[in-house]
């Protein structure tokens, strides 16, 4: 399989900071590759860097097939990049943004009007095309950016953090999006904070802390690095909302927490975690509903390898 992205030994230096520090990876082509971190982990600099915005102190790196440090005038012909806060312009229309923008990737200029309206078409803002982008909604300037960096049909996208600050219904509406473009065969380099969206949407993900990247593998394969202990979910069948603080009063050494309707037990093998459950199922009188097995997340993956906490992703992002 050919490569879009290989990287070997990128690092970034600020004087005494070091932002990337000789870190290595490749990306296939065709593929949703997540890049996760907290903030600060050199994400964006890493990005930077493989766009030509900043020059790498060391390493190497080449996109579509062209060496950074030589060729990325014709490698910036073949991506397109969608930074995490919007480059359009607000005194500009809809229609004029992507306009100028096809003539800044290099469009024909016969091609730039019907390529700019295809792109207002595919996400649902050709009504919209004569306002002003400084109207226009934030999912709507979202779509707008991502829209403007696909005008010239790449085969690459960096996608900067594409859902921060969206709605529900936005962020769902853009990751629908993100499936068709890895459908149609386009190579996705994507920067979230969001685990549950890097679960749902990466082929492959690598975990950047530091700078450094700890490790690279699918959603699966990260999974399964966990070594886990036992862990179930209960449900009775009817309402028990002190459930998880009065086993917790009765069975110390384990571990429980309330989701929603349900309880987590965890810290012992699964027999003494049911033994605490059917032993609570007596005491209150009150039949369980239900009692399921827990598999690993990609937020236990996260925690185990990193030794971080997962809310450090949100941090200065407004998580969801």
């Amino acid at each position: 399989m050919e490569m879009a992205i290989e990287v070997t030994g990128l690092a970034k230096r600020y004087g005494e900071i070091t932002a990337v520090d000789h870190i290595s990876f490749s990306v296939s082509e065709g593929e949703v590759f997540g890049f996760l971190g907290p903030n600060g982990a050199g994400k964006t600099t890493t990005i930077r860097m493989l766009t030509g915005l900043s020059r790498p102190t060391a390493g190497s790196a080449h996109v579509l097939g062209y060496d950074i440090a030589s060729d990325i005038v014709k490698a910036k012909k073949g991506f397109g990049v969608v930074p995490e806060l919007s480059n359009m312009y607000d005194e500009l229309t809809g229609l004029e943004n992507l306009v100028f923008m096809g003539q800044l990737y290099g469009v024909p200029r016969h091609e730039r009007l019907s390529r700019a309206e295809e792109m207002l078409k595919t996400f649902g803002l050709y009504e919209r095309k004569d306002s002003r982008f400084a109207t226009y909604s934030r999912g709507m300037k979202r779509s707008l950016t991502i829209a403007a960096a696909l005008v010239h049909r790449p085969s690459l996208l960096f996608l900067d953090e594409p859902t921060v600050g969206l709605d529900v219904v936005a962020a769902r509406s853009l990751r629908a999006l993100i499936r068709r473009f890895r459908e149609e065969g386009m190579t996705i380099f994507l920067t979230t904070h969001y685990l549950e969206e890097a679960d749902t949407l990466c082929d492959r993900i690598a975990l950047l802390v530091k700078g450094r990247v700890l490790v690279c593998d699918t959603p699966a394969g990260l999974k399964g690095i966990v070594e886990r202990e036992s862990a179930i979910e209960v449900t009775w069948k009817a309402p028990l909302p002190q459930a998880a603080e009065e086993l917790a009063q009765r069975f110390p050494r384990l571990r429980f927490v309330r989701v929603g309707g349900r309880v987590q037990v965890s810290g012992g093998n699964t027999g003494e975690l049911l033994e605490a459950v059917l032993r609570y199922e007596r005491d209150s009188r009150v039949e369980v509903a239900s009692v399921n097995s827990v598999n690993p997340s990609l937020e236990d993956a996260f925690v185990q390898l990193t030794s971080l906490r997962p809310e450090v992703m949100l941090a200065e992002k407004g998580g969801r």
